[in-house]
């Protein structure tokens, strides 16, 4: 199972003696960030800011990284919703609760592997390098919100659901044409299991033999529609076999089991042998978006359990039990963040607005 092979990961990296002081204090930071109760902006950007720092680690840093990398992905979220109540984005999809499935599934690849993500994983381009006012700057419907794709090897943020699915098996088969060992990632919610594009895009893939990984997040629910109201697979890795192709089905809560099963995934990828089904379970503990009411269709006695089971609380617990991190390393830490607050934010807020003109510009129907 892939919760054990995760479990020995786990075990491999607390006694390994190469993983980088900076790297444990920058894990300790974001940990503190979490725990922070408050709802400064500025916080989030002097957090993200330190992402660069995690580029060059090695395999077993590497899963400390998506530890940090988590914790980045939670703050940036918190503050979002933040963000929307006081008018400074628009709408907004909330991914609390799966930070293990973005974090340890990016921390698989390599730099030179592509990610195409839908809005539920709109900020997973900051494990890129990408700035988080670019992100916001998305959001806010700016144009600085928008990026070279092959800056970042990050596709734009897909809000249709599923249609990015054959984007990313056009690009995995044109990767594998070249001779090229890169491989694509497309994530998608269980909803898009029912688009055509989803379809078409799996079946290309599978028989194209294209080095393509295809990541489910089921967190149950397709906006208020539930997953038993869309297939009768009992399970969504089902639907792989008619494809002809592999699928793994793990916790999505899991950050090492998705780690692990993500880099099956790519190394049966790279050696050729075609794509690789994802279903990463969970239970969607917050709304759609900040523009659903879920009181009227969710199982709030679930959502509660699920809320106990916050993948960042209990892989933090984990670490501190094993003496992986040093909390007197974090106000050291938090001090130095401070010292780049509010880059990002200030960026995003103060752009200047766009030209009237360019409503129209590039529109030709």
């Amino acid at each position: 199972m892939a919760s054990r092979r995760a479990e020995h990961a786990l075990d491999e990296l607390l006694s390994d003696g190469g993983l980088a002081d900076l790297t444990q204090h920058d894990l300790q930071t974001y940990l503190w960030f979490t725990l922070a109760d408050t709802a400064e902006p500025q916080h989030t950007a002097a957090a993200l800011a330190l992402f660069f720092e995690l580029a060059e680690l090695n395999r077993y840093a590497g899963i400390a990284a998506s530890v940090q990398t988590k914790e980045i992905l939670r703050t940036y979220d918190e503050r979002s919703v933040v963000y929307h109540r006081q008018g400074r984005i628009g709408t907004y999809a909330i991914f609390w609760n799966h930070e293990a499935m973005q974090a340890g599934s990016v921390h698989a690849l390599e730099e030179r592997d592509w990610i195409f993500p839908s809005y539920r994983e709109s900020a997973i381009g900051l494990l890129r390098g990408l700035p988080a006012s670019t992100i916001l700057s998305w959001w806010r419907g700016h144009p600085a919100g928008w990026w070279n794709p092959a800056d970042y090897n990050v596709a734009s943020i897909c809000v249709p659901i599923g249609t990015h699915v054959p984007h990313a098996a056009g690009l995995a088969w044109g990767k594998r044409l070249r001779g090229e060992k890169a491989v694509a990632i497309a994530y998608f919610g269980d909803g898009a299991t029912s688009e055509g594009a989803f379809h078409e895009g799996a079946n290309f893939a599978a028989v194209m033999r294209a080095p393509l990984i295809l990541f489910c997040n089921n967190n149950g629910w397709a906006i208020s529609t539930p997953v038993e109201a869309q297939t009768a697979a009992e399970t969504l890795a089902d639907k792989a076999v008619g494809y002809g192709m592999p699928a793994l089905r793990v916790d999505g809560l899991d950050i090492l089991a998705v780690y692990e099963a993500t880099r099956e995934a790519v190394t049966r990828a790279r050696a050729g042998e075609g794509p690789t089904f994802i279903e990463a379970v969970s239970y969607r503990a917050a709304p759609h978006a900040t523009a659903d009411d879920p009181k009227a269709y969710i199982d709030l006695e679930r959502v509660e359990e699920e809320k106990r089971r916050d993948p960042i609380t209990l892989f933090r617990e984990r670490l501190l039990q094993e003496g992986a991190l040093d909390k007197t390393a974090w106000q050291a830490l938090v001090e130095r963040v401070e010292a780049r607050v509010g880059d990002a934010v200030a960026f995003a807020e103060g752009s200047p607005e766009p030209p009237a003109e360019w409503l129209t510009a590039d529109v030709y129907a």
